[in-house]
Order: structure tokens, then sequence, then C-alpha cells
């Protein structure tokens, strides 16, 4: 039937699920996110990782609601169109493809950091994009498998640190360093603890990757919402463990200072032949957050890419392969663009306030449903999307005016193209 050649094969079961969803989560933010928390919130960050834990359950659930009810390629922007709206689709899905273009880049620079020769950042960097593309334009069964052994590595690389952290606490008979500081939780303040949560939350965000993929897994109803709040409580522990780890073994003045503080937790134990083994595993967890990332992307480009929000020639799916294997390409070559063109800060800054707002369209949807499809209480769509606003509040203020700027633009586009390109005849309007 020419309807199933445009359609994506359902090949991932639960396990495939969660791993992807894993492999999302515990990317490069682990290995890089608690110094920069610490430096805000000192020991509160620990607080500002429950607000992100929070905040992150409620949108993970949100999603996986949507994605019971909705499981075709897409996430948010399918959602919002759905339930809301075309412009609120178009909303959500503008701000995904932009921020997550962002963390590719993001993830890229991170990995290429961890294993390029000085000077090659950039080059190592827009290769390993390249690389990755080749690898999703190749089918998801491909992208499962590379996802499941890069996470096995980080896993253990992570155990190897806790190891050494907790054992440093102990030796240290440090606590959390809160001896010299007893005050330490005040000190910050709330937006000290509330900027941590939001930097915290972009190590959580992994788990919307899934609701992406819903045209590709088995028995979606059932597999989505599972491996969502799955993935997410087994990184919730994962990261709650690291992050005391490295307060007792650092404290939080030492944490704050730190340029990779997984690394100094094994060196403060004397344990340099497990720097590499440190290094290897952020270079892979990198490489997994990317790799998942691109996935998600062309999945999204995809769905807007069918509505004719996109260019249509990018919703073209592979005839052997069954993938979005022109929007694989085209990510592939946004993200080498900003990977050569903006530094780590800047990539990030983007991602923030995309991601945010992605998440506020999809608890918006979330918030309608009712009856069946019903499956947490309101409140939590309520909690999720105000803590998105309230986190993106606190980002700093050339990320949110960039941010704006950048959906203008987007928003500019989709008046142009509506203007100039009337839409198919009998095509459904969702207003």
């Amino acid at each position: 039937m020419p309807e199933d050649s445009t359609r994506l094969a359902r090949r991932l079961g639960l396990r495939d699920a969660i791993v992807i969803g894993m492999g999302s989560m515990i990317g490069a933010g682990v290995f890089s996110v608690f110094a920069p928390a610490a430096a805000i919130a000192g020991v509160g960050l620990l607080v500002g990782l429950a607000i992100a834990a929070v905040i992150s359950f409620c949108n993970a659930t949100s999603s996986a609601q949507l994605a019971a009810q909705y499981p075709s390629s897409g996430g948010s922007y399918l959602y919002g169109r759905e339930r809301l709206g075309e412009w609120p689709g178009f909303f959500a899905g503008w701000s995904f493809v932009v921020g997550k273009t962002a963390s590719c880049a993001a993830m890229a620079l991170v990995f290429a950091a961890y294993v390029a020769p000085s000077g090659w950042e950039k080059p190592v960097a827009a290769a390993a994009v390249v690389v990755l593309a080749v690898v999703n334009c190749l089918g998801i069964t491909r992208t499962v498998a590379l996802t499941r052994v890069i996470v096995a590595v980080v896993l253990v690389v992570l155990a190897l640190v806790i190891v050494a952290g907790l054992s440093g606490w102990a030796a240290n008979g440090s606590g959390l360093g809160l001896a010299d500081n007893p005050d330490g939780l005040a000190d910050p303040g709330w937006y000290g603890i509330l900027q941590s949560a939001g930097l915290l939350f972009f190590a959580f965000a992994g788990y919307a990757r899934l609701a992406t993929l819903g045209e590709e897994v088995k028995h979606p109803a059932r597999t989505i919402p599972r491996a969502i709040v799955a993935a997410l409580c087994i990184t919730l522990v994962l990261y709650l463990v690291v992050a005391l780890a490295a307060l007792g073994s650092l404290g939080p003045a030492g944490l704050a200072a730190s340029g990779s503080p997984l690394i100094d937790i094994v060196r403060d134990r004397s344990w340099f032949w497990a720097v590499p083994v440190v290094r290897i595993g952020a270079a892979a967890a990198s490489l997994g957050a990317l790799l998942a990332l691109m996935a998600g992307v062309g999945r999204t480009t995809l769905a807007m890419a069918r509505e004719g929000d996109l260019p249509r020639w990018l919703g073209a799916v592979h005839p052997r392969f069954r993938v979005p294997y022109r929007a694989e390409l085209a990510l592939m070559v946004a993200t080498v663009a900003l990977v050569l063109s903006v530094d780590l800060r800047g990539a990030v800054g983007f991602s923030a306030f995309g991601v945010l707002l992605y998440y506020v369209v999809a608890n918006a949807a979330a918030f309608t449903q009712s009856g069946a499809a019903r499956r947490y209480p309101k409140i939590a769509q309520v909690v999720g999307g105000m803590g998105c606003l309230l986190l993106v509040s606190t980002l700093p203020l050339p990320s949110i005016v960039g941010g704006i700027m950048v959906l203008a633009a987007g928003i500019l586009y989709r008046l142009l193209a509506r203007h100039r390109m009337p839409r198919p005849a009998g095509e459904r309007t969702l207003n």
C-alpha cells in the first residue's frame, strides 16, 4: 500500500525503549552539570536536584499519557496539534527542533573536549555528528544496538566514580561539607537553587526522546508510559548517588571549582589509573546523548514536514531502512554548522529556552485529556507547566532574548509559507 511506504517500522520493545531513554538522559550532563550547579547553589544543588526531578516527573507523565493516545512520531508537536490546535503544535515542534539541534551541537562539543587534541575540538565534533547521522540513517535497530553499548560503558564508569566518591567521603569524614558552613543550604537563596534546578533539569530531559519514537515502538500505549517512567526513576537514583559522592568527596567548594568533577573524584582517591577510564565514559555518554538526540529531532522534523510546517521534502522515509533520512541529513548539516560557529555556552542557552517551552505545551496538551486517555491527575500537568515557566525565568537574559528571536523567526517562516503555498486539497484542519 502506498500509505505504508510513509510509515516507520515498529521494532522497539520495552527494554529497547528504556535503553534509549537512559541513553538520552545519562549523557554528558552527569559528567559536567554538578560543578556549575554547586557553584550556584552549594549543597543546595541537592534541593535543586529534587526540584528538577519533580518537574521532570510531571513532564514525563504528561509525555507518557499523550504518547499512549497518539503513538506516532512528533512528540509534543503532534500532541499540541491534536489537543490545542495548529499554532500551539507548531510552537512546540519549533521549540523542540531549535532547542535540541542546539543540544546536539553541545553534546558533540563536549565529546570533542574529552577526546580531541587541543585545537581540533571543532573538527572532531563535526566528524562525530556526521558519523552518528549515518548510523541513524541505517535504521532504528542499529541506533538501539549502539545506544545499549554506550549505556553499559557509562554505567560501569559511573559505578567506579561512585565507589571512589563514597570511599573518599568516608576517608575524609567531611560529610557534605557542612561542617565549615552549616547554613550551606540557605546561602544561595531560592533563586540560586532554582538556577541549579534549571541546569540539572537538562540532565533528565531525554525521556522526551521516547515520545518522538512513538511510531517505532511495539504496543506503544503500554510500552511508552512504562519506559518513560522506568528510565526516569533509574536515572534519578543514579544522579542522586553521584551527587552525594561528589559532594562528600570534594565538598561543595571543591566541586564548584572543578572543571571535570568526576575525574577529580578518582584523583582525590589517587586512582590515577581510572582517569582515562572516566574520560572514555564521558566521551561515550556524550555520544549516546548525541545519538538519541539526533534520532528524536529527526522524527519531529518528519512530523512537521508531513503537516507542511517544514518543507515537505523532509518527510521522506527511506524505502529500505524505514527512517526519515532527509530529516536526519538536514539535521546533520544544521548541527555541523552550529558546531563550527558557536561555543558550548551559546548552544546550551538556546537549548534550555527551547526545551522548557516545549514541555509547557506538552503539559497543556495533557491537561486537556480526559476519560480513558487520562492516566495521571491534572495537578501533575499544572506543576509541570508552571515549573517549566519558572525555570525559564531563571535563565540568563541573553538566552531568553536569543530564544525569543529564534521563535519569532520560526513564526514568521510559517506565516510566509502558509501564505505562499496553499494547503493540499482535502487536508484536514485541526483548528
